[in-house]
């Protein structure tokens, strides 16, 4: 096995630590990225961490990630990350 790096080692550590730890990192979190994937159950971390992290971290890798995963984890990122990033003009009047 190839030696993971330093930041993904960390990333693998932290996505499957104790809540309490995990809550902390959200919230010292520097993207809405990450402090999203932190909020998630564990079933959706532990997923993360062995199709995207274990095998990489490549950008394409957590695309296909997103993809597989069910509606509802689709549609909270979509609500809490890509939605708040679209100009007014084009984001969903509810």
């Amino acid at each position: 096995m190839a030696r993971m790096e330093g930041t993904h080692r960390l990333a693998r550590i932290v996505l499957r630590a104790p809540d309490f730890v995990r809550r902390a990192a959200a919230s010292q979190a520097t993207t809405p990225e990450e402090q999203w994937i932190l909020r998630q159950p564990r079933s959706v971390r532990d997923s993360y961490v062995r199709e995207v992290i274990d095998r990489g971290g490549d950008d394409r890798l957590a695309e296909i990630w997103m993809l597989r995963q069910p509606a509802h984890v689709r549609e909270s990122y979509v609500k809490e990350i890509l939605e708040p990033r679209l100009p007014d003009n084009l984001r969903r009047v509810v």
